[in-house]
């Protein structure tokens, strides 16, 4: 008998093909169906990876009754109507990074699920990088002792394109939603919720930032100096500065594969490599929950989510940064 969880993918972008390949490396998983507006692309895709159905419609795959668990690799603006229809048919869903465009959606999402009793978790693969499994467990150590600060940069250079989706208001673009997650994401694991912020931004012409800089402030003193931007190639790099140590993570940050740990004058670098294209470690969490029936996970829970989104809602408020469909909370 054949236990293996059986996937669905919506969306068949860049990330989408590299989110297959590994999912080809799980032996807990298969790929059952993919779905794509474009049934070429859709035939293509499947044939490439696998995948035992095709689909060009997003609700034929969500209703099919084979597929137990959808990841949804829209653009952002579409996380929340794709991944409420999937929950709509019972299907457990992985969605990609915003999980949605504000807090208000991702409770709605939240809400849906736990009403279902199903799986949801956010698609944010730093989660489970082994490095960051590894960062987490020296923090927990406190191997550099209290945490006071910590600075993460973010940043690619777009080509420049105002209709390609990075530019794009309609599609959730701007550097904030896109790539500032993950400096976000890397303070809240080591830092938690600021008390205090401020955050400045330079705008495109399509209304949405091109660069973010942002400044946490913590009860307890400490600092998060942040940024993101598609205006510059910039480093990539992590720092954690602890009152006894600092901790290096290498290019880029958000998926790396090397650490530097600083305490006094002794210096160690450590390898710590990942599977496949790294959403390996991610599939593995969704196929083991699934398999033991959990409804979330407590590496990166529901609560995570929603307190990542509601400090990146309030970085949009300071910057101006407002998408047309935007929920008033």
């Amino acid at each position: 008998m054949d236990n293996r969880i059986k996937w669905g993918i919506i969306g068949l972008g860049k990330i989408a093909n590299k989110f297959a390949e590994d999912l080809k490396l799980s032996k807990n998983a298969i790929l059952y169906g993919v779905a794509s507006r474009n049934l070429d692309k859709a035939r293509s895709f499947g044939e490439r990876y696998g995948s035992i159905a095709y689909f060009d419609s997003y609700r034929e795959l969500a209703e099919h009754p084979e597929i137990d668990v959808v990841y949804v690799a829209t653009p952002h603006a579409f996380h929340f109507e794709n991944t409420m229809m999937c929950l709509k048919n019972d299907k457990a869903v992985l969605c990609e990074k915003p999980m949605g465009m504000d807090v208000v959606e991702v409770r709605k999402m939240v809400e849906e699920a736990k009403s279902r009793n199903l799986f949801l978790m956010e698609g944010l693969w730093t989660r489970f990088i082994p490095a960051t499994e590894k960062l987490m467990e020296l923090l927990e150590e406190k191997t550099i002792g209290e945490v006071i600060a910590v600075r993460a940069d973010f940043g690619f250079k777009g080509d420049g394109n105002l209709n390609s989706r990075v530019y794009d208001k309609e599609l959730g673009g701007g550097s904030l939603l896109d790539i500032g997650i993950y400096p976000i994401y890397l303070s809240l694991l080591a830092l938690g919720v600021p008390t205090n912020m401020k955050a400045m931004a330079r705008m495109t012409e399509t209304n949405v930032d091109s660069h973010c800089t942002m400044l946490f402030d913590y009860g307890n003193s400490a600092k998060a100096i942040l940024e993101s931007t598609i205006e510059a190639d910039t480093p990539t790099e992590a720092y954690i500065y602890g009152n006894k140590g600092t901790i290096r993570l290498h290019s880029r940050f958000h998926h790396t594969r090397k650490m530097t740990l600083t305490q006094e004058e002794e210096k160690k670098t450590i390898d710590i490599p990942y599977v496949g294209n790294g959403y390996f470690h991610e599939i593995e969490e969704v196929n083991k929950c699934l398999l033991e029936g959990e409804t979330e996970s407590m590496k990166l829970p529901l609560g995570s989510s929603l307190e990542l989104m509601t400090l990146i809602d309030r970085v949009k408020k300071e910057i101006g940064l407002r998408y047309d469909d935007e929920n008033n909370d």
